[in-house]
């Protein structure tokens, strides 16, 4: 079930290069990013997936810092937190790409990394600061994702520290 009606649409052009970005939350819990260059299907990613996810977390956090849904001493979401129950689409248009490998699997151009973490910085920013009931809802299913890792992380920690006081850790003639 989707979180919010509106698609999050983003789009930038910049000399010979062009971005354009949907983003829809729903209430599941896994990532679906599709990612293309020039029409061509890069399921291995590459600098422009790169510089939507960077562009995508550090723009929810600054929003969540600054209406206040984290407080100065919570740690910052990390790019899981934020991308759980995202499904996105991330397509760019170029003169020359660089494609890594004969599959053309990944795409290898540095200045679209830079390119599409502008203009997601710049797009969502804005669509966030329009849209603060859509931002809430994917904010608290970002923190909600945020709280069950940090528990994941202390309940395996418990467990592998009860497993070293269980035993001595010593050797037979070593024992009390």
């Amino acid at each position: 079930t989707a979180l919010h009606n509106d698609i999050i649409y983003m789009h930038g052009t910049k000399d010979d290069a062009s971005a354009e970005i949907a983003i829809q939350y729903n209430d599941g819990y896994n990532e679906f990013l599709l990612s293309f260059a020039n029409d061509v299907r890069t399921p291995e990613g590459g600098m422009h997936e790169t510089g939507f996810k960077s562009a995508l977390t550090k723009v929810m956090n600054e929003y969540a810092r600054k209406y206040d849904f984290l407080k100065d001493s919570d740690k910052p979401l990390s790019g899981e937190d934020v991308r759980e129950g995202i499904c996105a689409v991330v397509s760019v248009k170029l003169q020359e790409p660089q494609f890594e490998g004969q599959t053309k699997t990944k795409l290898g151009n540095s200045e679209m990394r830079t390119f599409v973490d502008n203009v997601v910085a710049e797009k969502l920013s804005e669509f966030m600061e329009e849209n603060p009931t859509v931002c809430k809802a994917i904010l608290d299913k970002a923190l909600a994702a945020a709280r069950a890792r940090e528990a994941a992380r202390k309940a395996r920690e418990l467990t592998r520290r009860k497993g070293v006081l269980e035993g001595s850790g010593l050797p037979g003639k070593l024992w009390d």
